[in-house]
């Protein structure tokens, strides 16, 4: 398994693990507190686990089972390094962002945090698909 498959796979099980940790904390929260979560945190728990789990864990799969590519270069392991470093760090700031924005509620800078690592998860989405595209093909087709 080459170097980033496995970064994409390990920071999704650290992103699984701070999702479960938080969904915990909400659980917990209405059912023994009888204190209903914040919504920005219910945001954050289904971000972390949908995106910065889910997604990164299908993103290091892919790399590292769709067939390489021979010489064409239609496959470029610096826009796939990108990709992750886009993904991993907008859902980071903006898990960040919201947990804290579910706490102080008056900081609208903030919002900013959150509105920019959704632009930054949905640009890796994009170059994503753009670069897996050309290793999507039928069995022993090289090319």
């Amino acid at each position: 398994m080459i170097e980033l498959a496995r970064r994409f796979i390990k920071t999704g099980l650290v992103f699984l693990m701070v999702g479960l940790v938080l969904g915990l904390y909400l659980i917990a929260s209405k059912h023994l507190l009888g204190s209903w979560p914040d919504r920005g945190l219910i945001t954050a728990h289904v971000h972390v686990l949908l995106v910065g789990f889910l997604l990164s864990l299908i993103m290091g799969v892919a790399i590292w089972m769709f067939p390489r590519l021979r010489e064409d270069g239609s496959y470029s392991p610096a826009l796939a390094e990108a990709t992750y470093w886009l993904l991993t760090l907008g859902t980071a700031f903006r898990f960040a962002a919201e947990v804290a924005i579910a706490y102080l509620h008056t900081m609208k800078a903030l919002d900013w945090v959150v509105v920019l690592g959704a632009a930054s998860q949905t640009l890796a989405a994009i170059l994503f698909v753009y670069n897996i595209w050309s290793r999507v093909r039928p069995m022993g087709k090289q090319t």
